[in-house]
């Protein structure tokens, strides 16, 4: 597994980053190749160490955030993350992740099966706009996220706000 580890504003250890790459080969890699990317970014909020984990495989992404007074402890509580989810979807991805992914020590475990159920279609006019157009009818319409048709790309775009209270956007590679 490649990865990559980065902090911002503070300074990594060569300890942790040998710790992490440990951790990560050794609880991860039943599930996933070698060519799976693994990106850590440390920061440091309120006191307490963030870790964001984000691992690429086969075209899917699992991501997840944690935070805890040390370090090592938010990373392993982010892989633990992660494995829930892997596990929570198991059907759904178990053929994108290596062959004998759910091998032991998980076979025991029960297979619970989540059923999505779509409650809503709805359909609308999306007209061009820009980004700061989109956060302010997100805003006025009191949703968390807004598709619009961005004004400057001809694209469809995402605008969403994350829960540091920031707004990020979703464009497209092409």
């Amino acid at each position: 597994m490649k990865t990559i580890i980065s902090a911002k504003k503070m300074n990594i250890p060569q300890a942790f980053d040998d710790y992490a790459k440990e951790r990560l080969d050794s609880r991860l890699s039943k599930f996933f190749g070698d060519d799976a990317d693994a990106k850590i970014v440390i920061s440091e909020a309120r006191g307490q160490i963030v870790v964001e984990l984000t691992v690429r495989y086969n075209n899917i992404i699992y991501r997840s955030e944690k935070s805890a007074v040390d370090k090592n402890d938010a990373l392993d509580a982010a892989i633990d993350k992660i494995i829930r989810q892997i596990r929570k979807n198991k059907t759904r991805v178990e053929k994108k992740l290596k062959e004998n992914a759910f091998a032991a020590p998980y076979a025991e475990d029960v297979e619970e099966q989540y059923d999505f159920e779509v409650v809503k279609h709805k359909k609308f006019t999306m007209r061009p706009m820009d980004v700061d157009e989109a956060i302010l009818q997100m805003n006025l319409l009191g949703h968390s996220f807004f598709m619009f048709s961005n004004a400057q790309t001809g694209s469809t775009n995402v605008v969403y706000k994350r829960t540091d209270g920031n707004y990020a956007v979703l464009e497209p590679e092409v």
